[in-house]
């Protein structure tokens, strides 16, 4: 359980921007106190925003479901505290679009009661029994992806040998995860045994950078006093080491095709406070209604905060000291991949890992952008492998098929490429616009599908009504007994039909008309004139 017994692998490219760790990791995690009023968001998670299940002016306890996970990619929020509903609808949220979104608002009684909770006791449960009831527990990757996590937790179809737990935390200024290993380590490591149980996995990996030596040690003398079987491994600190893909091609030297999951060679990957929050919620019985947040840059009192979601970021700040006289703005969190926010009364999200204070001296402005000169240096520091400034040229022209050549998708967003750019080009900006262009491209092709499918069906559907309708009609006709006179009117009526099928057939043969006679010369000029177009008509409808 150290550090030295596996072999480490090397990825592709990379950086090592300046950490600034130190500013925020040597305090302890403090809590945060009872606040009057909580927002919480519906869409907190990747998938189907959560469906609102109360309504204004009711009552909810902490730990209730007062969103419903909707569909199978979805999760489900939970009260962060005892209240009333007061609002329903769209609120300032945590988001780089900065575009509102709809939120649940609950006024805090003060008394914080809670529904009864219950522990799960997963022992006795099996893999697909286990994920199925975390389903409505609201868990979500924390470390930044916020898949829901019991889809995560379900058994593969090829089966998982290998369970990763992520403790790299590469990104600059982000230390929360920094904390939870080195404060809470053996409650994170019951939440990795219980995970290791629902996928079947015989071996369980954590990675840690080694700029994180405490981490290292409390999580080693954490897994000795469980007994748990694993590997605590120290990996380079080299940003991205943190992604999923890179931390796993560095411990095991596999590397995830081109297009697949990690799930389709056999290895998962979860973030260390993810295993927490399943600790929470499987041992005690609690759905995720907290999360550690990093609040540092221009702050007074840096530090890691454990803060209900649904709390103001604005009170987050206040936690923090509030922000010194030469902050500029709010970044959402890390420098790499992180986003402006453009609201600090958006709340605290289940994706908000760390707020940033930045101001001229930590983030100066961006320099204008130059002409890409195809140096070249983005496609050596691409941990993935790309080739940059090709996706970059095919992005800015709106030639989105060649993006894709390049293997756009395959792009992780950590932001190499546009911090060693000489040219200063905010290059991942060009490739979320060509991905979020491609995606609006193949949903109009999807709805231009689904209505040319709706309308092939009713044009069948009515095609089909017609012809039934005519076979009911010829089987009514033949099974019909001829008019008699025992039934004057059943003849009345028949003889009406006889004169009108008659009618037609001598139109549709072009019978001259009757009752012509004693014409004047004039009227039947008039009715050959009609008889020759009526002929020529009939003639061209044949050729």
């Amino acid at each position: 359980m150290n550090g030295t017994a596996r072999v480490l692998h090397a990825f592709p490219g990379g950086i090592h921007p300046d950490e600034h760790k130190t500013e925020s990791c040597e305090r302890p995690i403090v809590g945060a106190p009872l606040y009057e009023r909580y927002v919480v968001p519906l869409r907190q998670h990747f998938g189907n925003p959560a469906r609102p299940v109360v309504k204004v002016g009711d009552t909810v306890l902490r730990g209730q479901r007062i969103g419903a996970a909707d569909g199978h990619i979805s999760a489900a929020v939970h009260a962060p505290t005892s209240g009333q509903v007061t609002a329903i609808g769209p609120r300032p949220v945590a988001h780089p679009s900065g575009l509102p979104d709809l939120c649940m608002e609950i006024s805090a009684d003060g008394r914080d009661a809670s529904i009864a909770i219950t522990p799960i006791d997963w022992r006795d449960l099996a893999p697909g029994e286990l994920a199925a009831k975390l389903a409505e527990m609201g868990l979500v990757g924390l470390g930044g992806a916020i898949f829901p996590s019991h889809v995560k937790l379900e058994p593969a179809a090829g089966g998982i040998h290998t369970l990763i737990l992520n403790g790299a935390e590469c990104e600059p200024w982000i230390t929360c995860d920094d904390r939870l290993m080195r404060e809470r380590a053996n409650e994170m490591l019951r939440g990795a045994a219980i995970m290791r149980h629902a996928l079947g996995a015989r071996h369980l990996l954590l990675g840690i950078e080694d700029n994180k030596p405490q981490a290292v040690a409390a999580v080693a003398e954490a897994a000795s006093a469980l007994g748990l079987p694993m590997e605590v491994v120290m990996v380079p600190t080299r940003y991205p080491s943190g992604g999923g893909k890179q931390l796993i091609q560095l411990l095991t030297g596999l590397e995830v095709p081109s297009g697949k999951l990690s799930t389709d060679i056999g290895i998962q990957v979860f973030n260390v406070a993810t295993a927490y929050s399943l600790y929470r919620a499987v041992e005690l019985g609690e759905p995720l209604l907290t999360r550690i947040v990093t609040v540092t840059g221009q702050v007074r009192a840096p530090g890691n905060f454990e803060i209900r979601l649904g709390t103001p970021i604005e009170q987050l700040i206040r936690l923090a000291g509030g922000a010194l006289p030469d902050s500029r703005g709010w970044l959402v969190g890390g420098p790499m991949m992180g986003f402006e926010l453009s609201d600090t009364v958006a709340p605290v999200s289940k994706g908000v890992n760390c707020l940033i204070a930045t101001s001229d001296r930590l983030f100066p402005p961006r320099p204008a952008a130059l002409p890409c000169i195809r140096c070249g240096q983005c496609a050596l520091a691409c941990p993935v492998g790309l080739q940059p400034f090709e996706m970059y040229v095919h992005a800015r022209a709106k030639n989105f098929d060649k993006a894709r050549r390049y293997q756009l998708f395959d792009c992780i967003e950590c932001g190499c490429c546009s911090h060693v750019c000489p040219s200063h080009i905010p290059l991942v900006d060009y490739y979320r616009y060509a991905k979020s262009e491609i995606h609006a491209q193949e949903r109009s092709k999807r709805a231009s599908d689904e209505a040319r499918q709706r309308h092939d069906f009713q044009a069948f559907r009515l095609e089909r009504e017609k012809q039934e309708k005519a076979a009911r009609l010829h089987k009514a006709a033949a099974g019909r007994p001829p008019a008699t006179a025992d039934d004057p009117e059943a003849a009345r009526k028949q003889a009406i039909l006889d004169a009108a099928i008659e009618r037609a057939k001598a139109a549709k043969q072009g019978v001259n008309p009757r009752n012509v006679e004693h014409l004047t010369p004039a009227q039947q000029q008039q009715v050959a004139e009609i008889e020759a177009r009526r002929q020529h008509a009939a003639t061209e409808q044949d050729t």
